[in-house]
């Protein structure tokens, strides 16, 4: 009798999902400095239209975590997507900033349903030779949805208002739940944890771990690194002498679509040297770029931002892989706990670099995420054995 192939989803399909769940993170990132004139609000104060979604995927990432372990990967992302279309409905609606954030926490919440369980699900069900190009795929996908997001909600806000850039995140959740229904086959692998003593000993494995843990510190300084990057960004783009609006700042995150080109790259980088090379070459990369940054010309800001971008996206891929290498049960938790780093990290960067911006300008923000880079690195460094 022959035995039945495993079936595994495309890494086509895993970049869709990775794509449209993203265009939910960073949509609004474009959009801060006409939110900031309609609203009446300070770079700080209006930050926290994407630090309110950060803060909520945090809180959120290692409770969907335990979530998706006793409940299963597939039906968690299928639930996440279906209810994303709730709250990015009320934020087309929301009549103050207060509003507005209180629905983008609602979809921070969500986001890790999809992030968290997908991840796992790549971990787990996937065979070890198709694992480092899934979770490529997967990444870039994300990267890919980062771009239009910022780019797409620019665009709309420019022709329709920026009401009607949330009405497009509405449709894309639901586009992502009927891809994913169709697309994820059922879990053969998975193994439902529903002991709340074996989740709390899981609990104590990981945080006994020394590698996720650095992965954790790693997600946290790379991410603030780009949301602190990002969110500031626009808002010297929109001032003098630059005054660019909300279409052309969107289409500053063309940039992003490096990272599609450099991320499945970064797949056999990572198989052949491992994460703390793919690390080291995205901090150098990353780092060079920024400080290219502090020129007045525009294209050598573009230019700046785009190998800052890219190392970041490099970074993030050699965290992913270093978290799966680390942990042998319990997947979905081990990736909530990186997401809540991950997003805590933006969360934390959304105010900080908003008051830094405020204070010293673009020349302020520079040495501050200049130094989150740094700091990864020599936290991977240590923390990730040679293999």
């Amino acid at each position: 009798m022959s035995v039945p192939t495993r079936q595994e989803p495309s890494g086509w399909l895993l970049g869709a999902l990775g794509t449209l769940v993203f265009l939910n993170v960073y949509a609004p990132q474009s959009l801060l400095p006409v939110l900031a004139r309609e609203f009446g609000a300070g770079a700080a104060q209006v930050g926290g239209v994407i630090g309110a979604t950060m803060l909520a995927m945090a809180v959120a990432s290692p409770l969907v975590g335990v979530l998706a372990d006793a409940l299963g990967r597939r039906r968690t992302v299928l639930w996440a997507f279906a209810l994303l279309t709730v709250p990015a409905v009320l934020a087309a609606l929301a009549p103050t900033l207060a509003a507005l954030n209180a629905a983008r926490f609602a979809q921070g919440l969500l986001i890790p349903g999809v992030m968290v369980a997908l991840t796992s699900y790549i971990g787990e069900e996937l065979l070890p030779a198709s694992r480092a190009r899934a979770l490529t795929m997967y990444v870039t996908g994300t990267v890919l949805g980062g771009f239009l997001g910022r780019f797409l909600a620019g665009v709309i806000d420019a022709r329709f208002g920026w009401h009607a850039a949330f009405w497009g995140l509405a449709g894309c959740a639901v586009a992502g739940f009927l891809l994913a229904r169709r697309g994820l086959p059922p879990e053969r692998a998975f193994r439902a944890s529903r002991d709340p003593r074996a989740v709390l000993g899981s609990f104590r494995t990981h945080l006994h771990t020394p590698a996720l843990l650095a992965a954790c510190a790693v997600g946290f300084l790379i991410l603030f690194t780009l949301v602190g990057t990002f969110n500031t960004l626009t808002l010297r783009l929109a001032a003098p002498p630059y005054g660019l609006n909300s279409a052309q700042t969107g289409a500053i995150f063309a940039v992003y679509l490096l990272g599609v080109v450099i991320t499945p790259v970064a797949g056999p980088l990572l198989a052949s040297r491992g994460p703390r090379f793919a690390l080291l070459s995205a901090v150098g990369a990353g780092t060079v770029g920024l400080l290219f940054t502090l020129a007045h010309p525009l294209p050598l800001i573009v230019a700046g931002v785009a190998a800052g971008a890219c190392g970041v996206f490099l970074a993030q891929s050699a965290a992913l892989a270093a978290v799966q290498r680390s942990v042998t049960q319990a997947r979905s938790l081990a990736s909530g706990l990186y997401h809540l780093s991950y997003y805590g990290g933006a969360a934390v960067a959304s105010v900080v670099a908003g008051h830094v911006f405020e204070a010293g300008g673009w020349n302020g923000v520079v040495p501050l995420v200049v130094g989150s880079m740094v700091l990864a690195a020599l936290v991977g460094v240590l923390g990730w054995k040679r293999t």
